[in-house]
């Protein structure tokens, strides 16, 4: 029984690995602070299954008030996974929380993971953004960061602090890029959260842009599963992963299939480009293949099924 930490363990990602290392038999200590960049109240039901669980403790506080060394004292790995997330928000005056919530956050867990005897994993959610309007298709972890948000500034310098710890601590870090994760518990502020409840309320939708622009989509329990491979695979530390869903989809596509899932046409309205969106990501997952064994086993119309599924049940 291994004992993990995971930071935003409320949150929607956070939950279902939660659950997983749960369900596995570890013992899992869940930090989040149940801020209010979405209600908090859908952060409670996804943590709800956990709290049933003996092995879970839940601590509600900012990662910055918390006595680090002492809370990883025998702790084996910890997912970090808590962050300020969204691109469109990062600019103004929001800023400063995402360089609080990203940058300091991560480097106050890093500095106490130098001195956790204990530790053998520190893998770290990173994000797509980093690589903003990617010259290369599908993007090879080689090719060099261009973030075009201030979002993808803050997750690239968490990224960067993970490696100056392992090269000058030797702190087991392993990053993790995702690509537009999707799925059940969706953070109310995402696209497919957005449109599905569109559907259910007869709402008409917002689409920015032309509606050409793709995207690669990643089941969450895809991103899961890459989670527990760069827990466990020695080859993992050091080293940066891009985590998609094995296939690139433009925009209007995606919109048809919720059609079809739904029964019911989204009414789309077009409006101008967002700031700091990419204009197209795909993830070139060659390097996850071969060293975490990485294989995306959902597709995105069976994945838009369940979300569908859990928007019905949530609202």
């Amino acid at each position: 029984m291994a004992t993990c930490v995971v930071t935003g363990a409320a949150g929607f990602i956070g939950s279902h690995l939660t659950e997983a290392l749960l369900n596995r038999g570890d013992r899992v200590i869940g930090i989040d602070e149940f801020n209010d960049y979405y209600d908090p109240a859908l952060k409670r039901k996804n943590i709800a299954t956990a709290e049933q669980n003996p092995n879970f403790h839940l601590i509600e506080a900012d990662i910055q008030t918390l006595n680090w060394i002492m809370l990883l004292e025998g702790v084996d790995v910890v997912f970090h996974q808590a962050a300020q997330a969204g691109v469109r928000a990062s600019w103004g005056e929001g800023f400063r929380l995402y360089t609080e919530r990203n940058v300091n956050a991560t480097q106050i867990l890093l500095e106490a993971a130098k001195q956790a005897p204990s530790l053998k994993r520190l893998v770290f959610a990173s994000s797509s953004s980093i690589y903003g309007n990617a010259e290369t298709l599908p993007t090879a972890e080689t090719l060099c960061p261009q973030p075009v948000s201030p979002y993808g500034i803050t997750k690239l310098a968490g990224e960067h602090l993970c490696q100056l710890y392992y090269q000058n601590f030797n702190v087991p870090v392993s990053i993790l890029r995702y690509f537009t994760v999707y799925g059940p518990r969706q953070r109310s502020d995402m696209a497919f959260h957005k449109f599905f409840k569109a559907v259910l309320e007869d709402r008409e939708i917002s689409i920015y842009g032309d509606g050409q622009q793709t995207r690669d989509f990643t089941f969450v329990s895809d991103a899961i599963a890459a989670n527990l491979a760069a827990a466990s695979v020695e080859a993992a530390i050091g080293e940066t992963f891009n985590i998609g869903g094995g296939s690139r989809v433009v925009l209007t596509d995606v919109l048809d299939t919720i059609d079809q899932i739904t029964g019911k046409p989204l009414r789309r309205k077009h409006v101008g480009n967002a700031a700091g969106d990419a204009r197209h990501t795909a993830a070139d997952v060659s390097k996850a293949k071969q060293l975490l064994g990485y294989a995306p086993q959902v597709s995105l119309k069976e994945g838009l099924a369940r979300e569908w599924e859990w928007i019905q049940a949530l609202y």
